[in-house]
């Protein structure tokens, strides 16, 4: 992915090392910093991922200020899916089958003075030349809930239920500890569609827009506080329509 600019924003890729640690005291800024998750050294949310990553990030191109960033790991097929983050958290042997290339997309953060929706739509188009420039048609990865109470969730979970699980061929499995099976425990529940919209994450939100789906199990990370759901997108199922919104 080459480096663009739209509007007040440059997306580029991480150069060197620097680049890395800025993403990572970005990253413990947004998800460790008065959020009740578990302290990091240094003030850097890092783990053995990064250096198997790229990372995208978005700048004020005036001031150079990052404002988001966000990490890809590629592969060439299913095969390595078991490599993935997300394999930590869910048995995805169901999509060790999946013939193309995919990608996950990991680490994803907002500067928190920073949240607006131009930044969010400037994240979906870098992605989207991602996806599209490296021949992609699997888009995955752990979407979060703030707090790790599943009952807070329920209506946004309820939905999810409803309306985007997973095909059965490619439904993950629970692996983690401990998981919130709210496939099964919500199934009686009828959903709140605003109310469930509401309570959504917004990269959540962005994924399930392209026609996304989740697995039928949350994962309940007590270290990060957040409860998390297993995404994936197959890009040639994405509305035409959505698309060219994406590549702006």
């Amino acid at each position: 992915m080459h480096s663009f600019d739209r509007g007040p924003y440059r997306v580029r890729l991480a150069a060197n090392a620097a680049d890395v640690i800025a993403a990572q005291r970005l990253r413990h800024h947004a998800f460790i910093r008065d959020t009740g998750a578990a302290p990091r050294a240094g003030e850097r949310d890092a783990d053995a991922f990064d250096a198997a990553c790229e990372h995208v990030l978005i700048e004020r191109a005036d001031t150079e200020t990052l404002v988001c960033c966000f990490r890809l790991l590629p592969f060439e097929s299913g095969r390595g899916v078991a490599q993935s983050y997300s394999a930590q958290y869910y048995d995805l042997a169901a999509l060790e089958s999946f013939p193309a290339p995919m990608v996950e997309m990991g680490r994803f953060c907002v500067h928190p003075e920073h949240r607006n929706p131009h930044v969010l739509r400037v994240a979906w188009q870098a992605m989207t030349r991602y996806v599209e420039g490296n021949g992609i048609e699997m888009l995955f990865g752990c979407s979060s809930f703030e707090g790790a109470d599943a009952d807070v969730h329920s209506d946004a979970l309820a939905l999810l239920r409803a309306r985007h699980i997973a095909p059965r061929r490619w439904l993950p499995r629970p692996k983690a500890p401990k998981i919130f099976r709210f496939g099964a425990l919500l199934r009686l529940r009828q959903p709140d569609p605003k109310r469930g919209m509401q309570r959504m994450p917004p990269l959540l939100r962005g994924y399930l827009s392209l026609g996304g789906w989740v697995s039928d199990h949350a994962v309940i990370d007590e270290d990060l506080n957040t409860l998390h759901v297993f995404t994936g997108v197959e890009w040639r199922h994405v509305p035409s329509r959505i698309a060219r919104l994406l590549r702006g």
